[in-house]
């Protein structure tokens, strides 16, 4: 049998924190966007936090692994 659970947190500020580890990064968007895969208008969308619902957790941790960051984000588990 499966159990889900769902949590979501809101994280003020992340889509800027994104965009400054990107901008410390000397890869290309493209370069970085293919290591995370998600395209280019995916990745605008997430540094100016237009998201639709939430950002999956499973990119989050993409993001953060790809651009060698900890962005902070912590679940209380």
């Amino acid at each position: 049998m499966k159990v889900r659970r769902t949590v979501e947190k809101e994280v003020p500020g992340l889509g800027e924190k994104i965009k400054q580890a990107r901008e410390a990064d000397e890869r290309s968007l493209e370069a970085i966007c293919s290591e995370v895969g998600i395209s280019r208008v995916y990745w605008y969308d997430i540094e100016a936090e237009r998201v639709r619902s939430a950002l999956p957790e499973e990119t989050l941790r993409k993001i953060e692994k790809v651009l060698g960051v900890d962005l902070g984000v912590k679940f209380n588990d």
